[in-house]
């Protein structure tokens, strides 16, 4: 089951948010997102979780109230993956047509002894490129394997081209920080409108 809502402002003229629902027998996922800014309001029932995706909605600059309920007795695989998925779809519809846009970016942050990059298009073409490995298995309710599974499914969702490399680290929680961080970094630079043009060779993306 899905339910979607483009947002307006007074006006009917649009800005770049999309709120969306999405029911499964394993999770429920409900997306306010707003790409030019807003408040930050997390709820996975992971509590790692829930401050990755605060980080990366900080960083990008983007307004985000999201509430996942999810089959956390089996573990919390569904959570973390259809999160990505409902959370790519929503920045998908919300960037809409991609006109203008600086599309290309990327970021490095450095967390204490971890450093981690991202460099993503917005192209329409998706596609995962993760290296990153854990030292730690698990961050409090939270398993480190789990980080790929979220990207995978908001670069497919979201028509993202996401690279993302941990360089160096030994703290499996200061890695995964600076990967959510560098990942809204990089957004919040993408996003950014810089004409009124595709910002493509071929005119489309």
């Amino acid at each position: 089951m899905l339910m979607e809502t483009q947002v307006y402002k007074a006006g009917d003229a649009p800005v770049r948010a999309y709120t969306i629902e999405r029911k499964t027998k394993e999770t429920q996922i409900s997306v306010n997102l707003c790409l030019d800014g807003g408040e930050v309001k997390v709820s996975t029932g992971i509590g790692f979780f829930d401050h990755m995706l605060h980080a990366l909605a900080f960083y990008a600059g983007f307004g985000l109230e999201l509430e996942a309920r999810g089959d956390l007795e089996v573990d919390g695989h569904h959570t973390v993956e259809d999160t990505g998925i409902v959370l790519g779809q929503a920045f998908c519809r919300a960037i809409g047509d991609r006109k203008g846009i600086r599309r290309f970016a990327s970021a490095y942050v450095p967390m204490d002894e971890a450093l981690g990059f991202t460099a993503l298009d917005i192209s329409n073409r998706p596609f995962l490129v993760y290296e990153a490995e854990m030292p730690q298995e698990r961050m409090g309710e939270y398993d480190a394997c789990l980080t790929e599974e979220f990207m995978r499914a908001f670069a497919v969702n979201g028509g993202l081209t996401l690279h993302m490399k941990a360089l160096y680290g030994r703290n499996s929680h200061h890695i995964t920080e600076a990967l959510f961080k560098s990942l809204g970094l990089a957004l919040k630079d993408a996003v950014k409108i810089e004409g009124s043009g595709v910002t493509s060779t071929k005119g489309v993306l």
